[in-house]
This record gives structure tokens, sequence and C-alpha cells, in this order.
């Protein structure tokens, strides 16, 4: 991974009771050494691999604006992080879920692109045992389940302002977002929603396969394809293009997909990132909900799947095998 640390810096927020979060400011930067090193390394996996939400600064961005000093050399590097995290903390104080935790700012370069990655992390206890044998206590920055966390692509953001993306963020929890606060803090908003590029992308492929009549079969064949290079780019960590993948698709009609798509409104970006669960929705059925949970592959309705909207039932011709077992015990067993 070709990752280069620019600099990092930690500090530290310590709940002391329900109105006081208290701050511990670091007075120097960390040493760019093999430990700093591998922990942005993780941190930028770990993030890189997780659904994020994309944004941009507001016009009155306090962040923003400290962060543009810093670049112009106005404020240093330590200086920007110790105000931000003071910042952080007056925020964080409105909220009585607030916990404290390590908060990380580290500036590094990744593939040609300059990031500033800012995250709350917290930390996990564990046993460790020593070459005597002997058990202690250890502590660890819990870096694999970090949800406190947002990117800025600095090289998008300052040659590119106009963007809607050049921020990016991991939703919260179900009900109040964790990361509410936190874009609070940045004083940024929502930018390109990623999941609806994704339902408009699944749309189009559908009224596209409607328009050049195409039978079922023809039908799922060519969202297979759809799925085969969007899956494609979600394993690569590359984005979907639609111009790359109107070259892929075979032609339906006088138009091909690139067309169909510009001349009917969809108003899908040129790229933008895959979502895996709503693609996922191309070669499969499935849904949650009063005790069942159902999934089948896509190939299978019509087949061995069979459904009646009149009635609203499902009827499975075929179950699994391990399925089949546990109901055929369950009956023996008198249980109705």
């Amino acid at each position: 991974m070709s990752l280069d640390l620019n600099q990092i810096v930690l500090h530290q927020l310590i709940k002391r009771d329900e109105q006081t979060l208290d701050v511990v400011l670091r007075d120097s930067p960390l040493t760019n050494n093999q430990a700093t090193e591998e922990m942005v390394t993780e941190l930028h996996r770990v993030y890189s691999g997780k659904s994020k939400a994309f944004g941009l600064f507001n016009g009155e961005s306090q962040f923003a604006d400290a962060l543009k000093g810093c670049r112009k050399g106005e404020e240093s590097f330590l200086d920007f992080t110790r105000n931000s995290t003071e910042m952080l903390r007056n925020e964080l104080a409105k909220y009585p879920f607030a916990e404290g935790g390590i908060v990380v700012f580290c500036q590094y370069r990744y593939l040609a692109v300059e990031y500033l990655l800012v995250a709350v992390l917290t930390s996990c206890s564990s046993m460790l045992v020593n070459e005597q044998l002997d058990i202690s206590t250890t502590h660890y920055l819990d870096i694999d389940r970090a949800d406190i966390v947002a990117r800025i692509d600095l090289t998008e953001w300052e040659t590119n302002p106009e963007s809607v993306r050049y921020l990016t963020f991991l939703r919260g929890r179900v009900g109040r977002k964790v990361s509410d606060f936190f874009m609070d803090f940045l004083a940024a908003s929502e930018g390109l929603d990623a999941k609806a590029q994704n339902r408009g992308l699944l749309q189009a492929v559908d009224d596209y396969c409607a328009e050049g009549q195409l039978n079922k079969n023809e039908r799922q064949s060519y969202r297979q394809q759809v799925y085969t290079y969007c899956n494609g780019q979600l394993q690569a960590g590359e984005e979907i293009a639609i111009d790359e993948l109107a070259k892929e698709l075979p032609t339906v009609g006088e138009k091909d997909f690139r067309q169909f798509t510009n001349e009917n409104g969809y108003e899908l970006e040129e790229h933008f990132p895959a979502d895996r669960s709503t693609l996922r929705q191309l070669t499969k059925f499935s849904g949650s909900g009063g005790g069942i949970t159902l999934g089948f592959d896509a190939l299978l309705l019509g087949e061995r799947i069979f459904w009646d909207p009149a009635t609203d039932t499902l009827t499975i011709k075929g179950l699994p095998p391990n399925l089949r077992d546990q109901l055929q015990r369950r009956l023996n067993g008198g249980d109705n």
C-alpha cells in the first residue's frame, strides 16, 4: 500500500461525569515511525472498506476556515488540531450520549491524493500473556469498530471547490445518528447520495430492458452483466463509471445504455461509488419483517418460487434440505 504519512496528532476527550467533558491536548505531533505509519495504514484500510456518505462544507464552517488557514501556513498543523479538538469538545458537550475517546488527526497521501482523516476512537481492554506466561491487562484502539470518522479529500477540495463529494463520513446507528454531532462540528452537510445513484442505475437498467422488450431470461442476463461489472468495481475499490459500463453492455434497440440514461433524465453522475446492498437487488430478492427473513436468486422467480400479488403469497417448490430437515424434526416432535 503506497501510503505516505505526512503528520499525525492525537488528543483525548475524557468524560468525567454527565456534565463534564475534559480535553487533554498534545504539545507536539507524533513522530513518523513504523508504529504511526502502521496505525494510519490500518485506519485507511478499515475506513476505505466501510460504506460511506458524501458531503461538503457549509458556507460558514469554522473548521473549513481553520483548515484553509492551516493549508496556507497561517497556523501550524498542531495548533489547528488543538483548536479543532476544543471545538469538538464544545459540540460534544451538547449531547447526553457523548463519550470520550482518542481524537486522531492524520494527514497523508495515497495514490497521488492528499487526505485529512479525523476520527474519534475508543479504547478497549484485553488480556496479554507475556514470555513468563503471566497475564496482564493491555489497552488498544478499536479501529475496526470506529464509527466516528470523516475524511477530506484535500486534493479534490482545493482543485474543485464546487464538488459535492470531497468529504466522506460514516453514517451512524439507527435513530439519532452518532455522526450528527460530528457533522455539526465540521459544519458539513450531505452531498452526493451514493445509494440514490445506485437505485437510479437499477431503475435505468430495468427501464432499458423494458424498452428493448427483452424477455425474462434476457432481462436477467442483462442484470447479471451489470452486476458483474459493478461488483468488479466494488471489489477493486473503484467507482462505477457509466460510460465504461455502457461499453461493457450490448446495445438494446437503437440507443446504447449511455444514450438512454442521458435522454431519459436519470441524473446519474459520470461516476459514483458502488453500494453493495443496492446492487445485490440485480441478482437477488431479499427482505425481512414480522419474524420472517427471505432471500433467493432472482432466476428462481417463476421457476421454483411463485408470487401471487392478489393474496400476497409466495409458493416455494423445493425447499433447501437443511430447512426441510428442521421442519420434519419439528413435525415428528408434534410441536405445532
